[in-house]
């Protein structure tokens, strides 16, 4: 996997370097701020870029705008956002439409660097990986999702997260059985029209981050 790095601290870039080739992957450029991040990705052509949302030239949400313009200029790019504090409304407009090959993680929530690892694998795999976080402050804007039980939202807010069916039963107690009943009720009351192409497990996390951004009542 070949990776683009943009923080600003240069202890945490570094060390995010050191992670990440220590793992088996290739670092093709670590730069501190967005106009670098998107020059490198011309040039480099990674499969993943890991990125802050706050940082130079204007300290406000430069990494994330040029997320979200590699994302739309870059087929197949796999962006994972590594940032500071919960903002449902930016991971809402990163996922911009497709919540494929998209990770939105807190840097102090990661506890485990294995596991840290294995998300980025799995976002340039195609998958999906949000933080549970997020989805604490969903507001209930569409009705769809105000149709969902406590514990539906549990199940989809660790769907979003990036779990399996045997890891959410694992996390809430429950078993995998259970879990399977409770996304096809999901589904069900997100009243998807879904074709050929579509993934329902994606679909249901767009709705749920799209709630995440929706303003307050």
């Amino acid at each position: 996997m070949r990776v683009v790095i943009a923080e600003d601290q240069v202890l945490l870039r570094d060390g995010l370097v050191r992670l990440v080739e220590g793992a088996g992957h290739r670092v093709v450029a670590a730069v501190g701020d967005a106009r670098q991040l998107v020059a490198a990705v011309n040039a480099g052509r990674p499969d993943l870029v890991l990125t802050d949302v706050r940082m130079p030239p204007d300290n406000t949400d430069d990494g994330a705008r040029a997320a979200l313009l590699l994302r739309q200029r870059v087929p197949g790019l796999a962006v994972v956002v590594l940032t500071q504090g919960v903002d449902a409304p930016t991971a809402a407009r990163l996922a911009d439409g497709r919540a494929d090959a998209f990770g939105y993680l807190l840097k102090d929530r990661v506890l485990d660097t294995d596991t840290f690892v294995a998300q980025l694998e799995a976002v340039a795999a195609g998958g999906t990986v949000i933080d549970d976080a997020v989805g604490d402050g969903v507001r209930r804007e569409d009705h769809r999702l105000d149709a969902l039980t406590e514990r539906e939202r549990e199940v989809l807010g660790r769907l979003a997260s990036g779990r399996s069916n045997p890891g959410i039963a694992a996390d809430l107690v429950i078993s995998r059985r259970t879990v399977d009943a409770h996304l096809r009720s999901i589904f069900a009351k997100l009243a998807f029209d879904v074709g050929e192409d579509d993934n329902q497990r994606v679909l249901a996390v767009l709705r749920w981050l799209a709630g995440a951004s929706g303003p307050g009542p």
